[in-house]
């Protein structure tokens, strides 16, 4: 029961961490202006390498999501 437990607790944490990572990365595609973007990048790059770390991503689906964000910034104007 203990296991039970603590298996659903920790998928209630990751399904929460999913989402977050999720919803950063829609956020980025709303962005209006370059500098916008810009600003929010080094907090997208955190959470993104904060769910390596956790387990929730894997390292090169982390460097795929990066640099799909980054390609979309650079194709921003002003």
């Amino acid at each position: 029961m203990k296991n039970v437990r603590k298996s659903r607790h920790r998928y209630l944490e990751n399904l929460a961490k999913k989402k977050k990572l999720k919803s950063v990365l829609k956020a980025i595609k709303k962005a209006k202006s370059k500098t916008d973007a810009l600003k929010k990048y080094p907090e997208i790059q955190s959470i993104i390498d904060k769910s390596i770390q956790d387990g929730i991503i894997k390292k090169n689906t982390a460097a795929r999501y990066k640099s799909h964000v980054w390609k979309y910034i650079k194709t921003l104007v002003g």
